[in-house]
């Protein structure tokens, strides 16, 4: 787990010495966006347009943030408009890397770095997935997950003319807000557990986990989505996290209070979810637990992968979902 510092590769871990103990996520850097023309995106800057076979998505099969966006590309039938190259399970003294296995099959490179470096030969920050590749011109749009979600959810849907909208307009709002709780709360709030340094960022996060937890089990006793009777990409925000918990975070982030299955509204969600038609394609469990146990050197050094939560027949069960009504 590095950075580059001006375009040179640095193997050093997270510095939680100047922070107490706590881990703070750097905020994505390249924030571009793809439009339908090509017109301004939300940043305000000149979009890239869309264009089938253009565009090319760096990811890795562990990454909660990366799964997000491989799943949108699933769900509004883009595989055949976006092309993906996979890391390697492992994220080592070099960072995320690609192999025979899993090469990179655009641009040939051994190292996600390089791919930073090629579009920014002055870059400086962590190398994260996922990454939006513009072939055309050989640069990066994106590696903000949440707004590759956006690009895949609207600006292609002249050229697959599936018109699903997971952000509509009458539940921005809504949807904003539950996110803002969501990432906190959950989705970075298991990373703030699992690499905190002290034992008072550790308790902190790990409290906000399971409020945020018991807050969310409670409304989705109530209603089936996050938003109500729609499906929206809040829920796919939520699920990434959720469907590695009790395999990983449970365990190698010391998130141990309780495991996903001892919530019935949530742990039902999460299994509606995987069901959605795609959905089960895009997670490798095996490949998941490789990367957290192998890669974290620091809080599992032996390397030793928990034997259990290979299989993933359980999110198959029957979910019941579909009984519940919108809340009042």
């Amino acid at each position: 787990m590095g950075f580059l510092a001006e375009g040179q590769w640095q193997d050093r871990w997270y510095d939680t010495e100047s922070t107490g103990g706590k881990f703070v996520r750097q905020d994505s850097h390249f924030r571009n966006w793809v439009t339908p023309r090509g017109e301004a995106g939300p940043s305000g800057e000149p979009g890239f347009a869309a264009e089938p076979g253009r565009y090319h998505l760096y990811v890795s099969l562990a990454c909660p943030w990366a799964h997000r966006t491989m799943i949108m590309r699933e769900i509004k039938q883009l595989k055949d408009v976006v092309s993906v190259s996979v890391v390697e399970p492992l994220m080592l003294e070099n960072g995320w890397a690609f192999s025979q296995i899993y090469p990179d099959h655009l641009l040939g490179f051994d190292h996600l770095h390089q791919v930073y470096v090629q579009s920014d030969p002055q870059y400086s920050g962590r190398v994260t997935v996922p990454v939006l590749w513009d072939k055309k011109t050989q640069a990066i749009v994106s590696n903000e997950s949440s707004e590759i979600m956006r690009m895949f959810n609207s600006a292609f849907n002249e050229l697959t003319g599936d018109t699903t909208d997971y952000y509509p307009i009458a539940l921005r709002e809504e949807i904003d807000a539950i996110n803002h709780v969501v990432y906190d709360g959950v989705n970075n709030g298991v990373y703030r557990a699992g690499f905190a340094t002290e034992q008072a960022a550790y308790e902190s996060a790990y409290h906000d986990v399971f409020n945020t937890l018991d807050q969310l089990e409670e409304r989705l006793a109530k209603q089936r989505y996050l938003s109500g009777d729609t499906l929206t990409e809040a829920d796919w925000r939520l699920f990434t996290t959720l469907i590695r918990f009790d395999a990983v975070y449970f365990g190698h982030f010391k998130c141990n209070q309780q495991q996903l299955k001892g919530y019935p509204s949530l742990s039902a969600y999460v299994r509606e979810l995987f069901q959605v038609p795609g959905v089960k394609a895009t997670i490798d469990m095996p490949y998941i637990k490789a990367h957290y146990y192998g890669s974290h050197q620091t809080i599992n050094p032996t390397g030793v992968i928990p034997a259990g939560q290979q299989d993933l027949s359980e999110f198959e069960r029957p979910h019941g979902r579909d009984q519940l009504q919108r809340a009042a």
